[in-house]
C-alpha cells in the first residue's frame, strides 16, 4: 500500500467506521464499537462472485473509439445525491453522514467521505441498512447463489452537479470484514454495502460496480428530497 493509501486507511479508523457501526482492528477486521451485544460471527468464509469478462472485440475499433471514461473534470465539491438500481427496486437519496460517529440513518444511503465521489477515478462507497425501502434487496439477492443474479445489473448514481453516472455490477462480496479493496481502488468504481444481520453484526455484503458512462442529468432527478430519520 502506498503512502496515500496508508494515510486514507489511518483516517478511516476514527472517521468512517464508527458511522458504519464498526471499527477497524489492527488485523484488518471489522467489529462493532457501541456497547451492544454483538451479532453472530460469520458462519461461512467470505465469498466473491465475479462477472465474466466481456470477450475483446476482434474487429478494428472505429477511429476515436476508446474505453469509456468520465467526460469532464469534476468540481471539487461534487457528491453523490441519489442511487437507483431499477432491477432491485432501489431508489434512495444519498446524503453526507451528519457526523463521524452516528449510527447510519434510515430512508437514505450515505457515502464514506474519505473515499471518492463519481468521476474522481477512485471508489465511491455508499452504504445503507438492509431494511425495506433501503438496501434490503441487495442482501436478499445475495443469499441466492451468492448473488450471481445481480452481476450485470446497472446502477445509476446522480450527483450534486446534475450528472448521471452509470455502473455495471461486476462483483458480489459476501461476509466481508474489511474495506481494503475499496481503499486500494485506483479506477472509477462504485461500492455498495449493507448489513448481513442485526445491529452489531460484523460481516457485510458488498457489491462492486464498474464505470460504464456518464452524462447530464435532469436537475430534479438529481436532487431528490431526502427525509432521513433515526432508525427505530
Amino acid at each position: 500500500m502506498d503512502d496515500v493509501g496508508l494515510r486514507i486507511r489511518t483516517r478511516l479508523v476514527p472517521a468512517i467506521l464508527a458511522a458504519l457501526g464498526v471499527a477497524l482492528l489492527t488485523a484488518g477486521l471489522l467489529t462493532y464499537t457501541a456497547p451492544v451485544e454483538a451479532g453472530p460471527e460469520p458462519s461461512q468464509d467470505p465469498t466473491i462472485v465475479t462477472l465474466a469478462p466481456t470477450p475483446a472485440p476482434t474487429a478494428t475499433p472505429e477511429p476515436g473509439q476508446a474505453t469509456p471514461t468520465p467526460a469532464r473534470t469534476p468540481p471539487a465539491d461534487r457528491v453523490a445525491t441519489r442511487i437507483v438500481v431499477r432491477d432491485l427496486g432501489i431508489d434512495l437519496p444519498v446524503i453526507r453522514p451528519p457526523d463521524t460517529s452516528s449510527y447510519p440513518l434510515c430512508d437514505v444511503a450515505m457515502f464514506i467521505q474519505d473515499l471518492g465521489q463519481p468521476g474522481f477515478g477512485r471508489a465511491t462507497y455508499l452504504y445503507a441498512h438492509a431494511r425495506t425501502g433501503m438496501f434490503l434487496p441487495i442482501l436478499t439477492a445475495s443469499k441466492v447463489n451468492d448473488g450471481a443474479a445481480m452481476l450485470g445489473m446497472l446502477v445509476q448514481v446522480y450527483t450534486s452537479d446534475d450528472q448521471l453516472y452509470t455502473y455495471e455490477i461486476t462483483q458480489v462480496r459476501r461476509h466481508q470484514l474489511d474495506l481494503d479493496a475499496a481503499i486500494a481502488a485506483t479506477t472509477e468504481e462504485l461500492w455498495l454495502q449493507t448489513s448481513e444481520g442485526p445491529k452489531g453484526t460484523r460481516p457485510k455484503t458488498q457489491v462492486v460496480a464498474e464505470f460504464v458512462s456518464s452524462g447530464p442529468a435532469d436537475p430534479a432527478a438529481a436532487h431528490p428530497v431526502a427525509k432521513p430519520r433515526v432508525c427505530g
